[in-house]
């Protein structure tokens, strides 16, 4: 029987009894940090590339067969999204009948703002579309680039005429040189991007950089008319005018219209129709904007000739004309069963001819 205070034998009390029956304290086994697991946290860049692997095995798959499949089905979808989507987002036509100058010059003429709010509309917020290579989201379409080319067409005859006839004192006095600069510039070709490939591989002024030039040069010179430092004749003969030269062009319009209407055949497979139609549809567009405005600047004059209700007439139709937007332009013959919108559209500008013509044998005599 164990004594009283003393431990049975085997048992230990911190101590182990070593050979010879002497005993040694026990002493603690250092641990082995190196042999424990720790976590360390993984750096963003190696989770995305990870995830990205994971990504593109799941969509194209491990196969080179799939591989191939399925790239093409995806850069089908990414050329259907850039050109279809993006192009159609792009490639806006903007023919808003209520359009009014956002930034008006007071003081000046009605007419100059509207020019000049619609060569900043079409250059600087919307985008200058008809000089886009063919690899630009838009560079495949035709109709908005054919709709600017429109306008700009109008918009540099008219600044013609205000060179000759309104912008000057009875046609004896200098040319005003800021409307000189922007009949120049409008006159530019509208289809020039930053390298000509058809000329030369070096760099060159593109056509929406001339059009700013115009723009710069027009605005200088309504601020002048506000001013009362540069001219801005309201007689009749200048109206007239500038009224003969705008029916001029509408005719060559017509005249453009009616020869491709009777000289196409196959007219299912007609693919000059819709650049005629649209780039008429700007030119009409123009026009309309520019005779509502320059009605307000000739209004005592109008009135007084008796001739609002002609002048309105005449405004109507070319809105009309400007407003036609079939979704696909047809070419049939003009006693057929199907459409023939070259033929509506030339109505409808044969008509403002008309009108226009009118007002000119009036202020005239």
């Amino acid at each position: 029987m164990a004594q009283a205070g003393h431990l049975p034998a085997g048992s230990h009390n911190g101590r182990s009894e070593g050979a010879g029956g002497r005993s040694r304290a026990l002493v603690p086994v250092p641990r082995d940090e190196s042999a424990i697991e720790r976590h360390v946290p993984r750096e963003p860049r190696a989770i995305a590339v990870d995830a990205a692997i994971f990504v593109a095995k799941l969509a194209f798959g491990r196969d080179w067969r799939t591989i191939a499949r399925r790239g093409l089905i995806g850069f089908a979808g990414f050329l259907v999204v850039y050109f279809g989507v993006v192009g159609s987002v792009m490639t806006r036509m903007d023919a808003n009948p209520d359009f009014m100058p956002p930034a008006a010059v007071e003081g000046g003429s009605h007419a100059m703002n509207m020019a000049i709010a619609l060569v900043d509309r079409e250059v600087n917020q919307h985008g200058w579309l008809p000089n886009d290579p063919w690899f630009m989201p838009g560079g495949l379409r035709d109709n908005a680039p054919n709709f600017q080319l429109g306008i700009i067409q109008a918009l540099g005859r008219f600044s013609f005429e205000m060179v000759d006839t309104i912008g000057r004192a009875r046609g004896s006095s200098r040319a005003d040189p800021d409307l000189e600069r922007a009949a120049g510039f409008l006159q530019f070709p509208g289809d020039i991007w930053h390298i000509a490939f058809d000329k030369s591989l070096m760099p060159t002024v593109t056509s929406d950089q001339q059009y700013r030039a115009a723009l710069r040069a027009l605005t200088s010179y309504n601020n002048r008319v506000a001013q009362g430092q540069a001219i801005f004749e309201r007689r009749a003969d200048a109206l007239a005018s500038t009224l003969t030269r705008i029916a001029d062009d509408l005719g060559s319009q017509t005249a453009q219209l009616e020869q491709h209407s009777r000289s196409n055949v196959f007219w299912l497979i007609d693919f000059e129709a819709d650049d005629i139609f649209f780039r008429n549809k700007g030119v009409t567009y123009a026009y309309y904007l520019l005779l509502r405005e320059l009605g307000r600047d000739f209004e005592p004059l109008i009135a007084a000739r008796g001739l609002s209700s002609v002048w309105q007439q005449t405004v109507t139709t070319l809105r009309y004309a400007s407003q036609l937007d079939p979704l696909i332009v047809m070419n049939a013959r003009s006693d057929g069963l199907l459409a023939n919108h070259l033929v509506l559209q030339g109505f409808y500008i044969n008509r403002a001819v008309i009108q226009l013509n009118e007002l000119v044998t009036t202020l005239n005599f």
